[in-house]
């Protein structure tokens, strides 16, 4: 698997450098550390997958969400994971915008565990996705939400299940965890997806589109601090 590394720290880069160093089957073709080496990088390598931190030179905003975007439009082969130290919804949201296929997010602190890592990278090259699980646990801890919320049209019941979904558990967990029927769970997640307005033809997988609406409802405006 061919990987094109962008950070603009020279700690981070040299630390994920050697971790990916240590995987036998992992190239890090080249590294960059500002967009526009990011995606000359990427034209001269054509890598697999791209690993990018979210904020970089030259506007330290939203480059590694930019990056994904160009490379959806110019390179849709190419898989993206995009880092951030900031477990920002808005930024989840808009890097699945046009797809979640291919496409992932995760903490800066996850990378310290390669294992983590590699399977990301995995996941991504093969067209999946990944939404770091630590994102989703922050924002579902937050009790509040949004006035008027789209949540509001489910059952509590719809709303426990949705939970669920959002933590990444399949249907057959769900089932055992509310001691009900598989075919229970698939009409409640049937009725979610309705009362949501996720249509069956959205370029996000349903699933991963009501999760998204359960973390952008359920959590706070300006972003969550990772677990430490």
């Amino acid at each position: 698997m061919r990987v094109v590394l962008a950070e603009d720290g020279d700690l981070l880069r040299a630390g994920v450098l050697a971790l990916l160093e240590g995987v036998d089957d992992i190239d890090v073709v080249a590294t960059a550390t500002n967009l526009p080496e990011l995606l000359a990088s990427v034209e001269e390598h054509r890598p697999d997958v791209v690993l990018t931190d979210i904020r970089m030179p030259p506007d330290f905003t939203d480059e590694g969400i930019r990056a994904a975007g160009e490379l959806r439009r110019t390179h849709p082969g190419i898989g993206v994971v995009a880092l951030t130290q900031y477990s920002d919804v808005e930024y989840a949201l808009d890097l699945i915008r046009d797809g979640s296929d291919g496409r992932g997010y995760l903490l800066k602190e996850r990378v310290a565990d390669v294992d983590d890592l590699v399977a990301a990278l995995r996941t991504v090259a093969a067209g999946g996705s990944v939404i770091d699980q630590i994102v989703v646990d922050a924002l579902m801890a937050t009790s509040s939400r949004r006035h008027d919320s789209v949540l509001d049209r489910l059952t509590p019941r719809e709303l426990e299940v949705l939970a669920m979904v959002a933590r990444g558990m399949t249907n057959a967990l769900i089932a055992g965890e509310l001691v009900v029927t598989d075919r229970a769970v698939e009409k409640h997640i049937n009725s979610i997806l309705t009362k949501l307005d996720l249509p069956a033809d959205a370029p996000v997988h349903r699933r991963v589109a009501a999760t998204l609406v359960f973390l952008s409802e359920a959590g706070v405006g300006g972003g969550v601090a990772p677990r430490r």
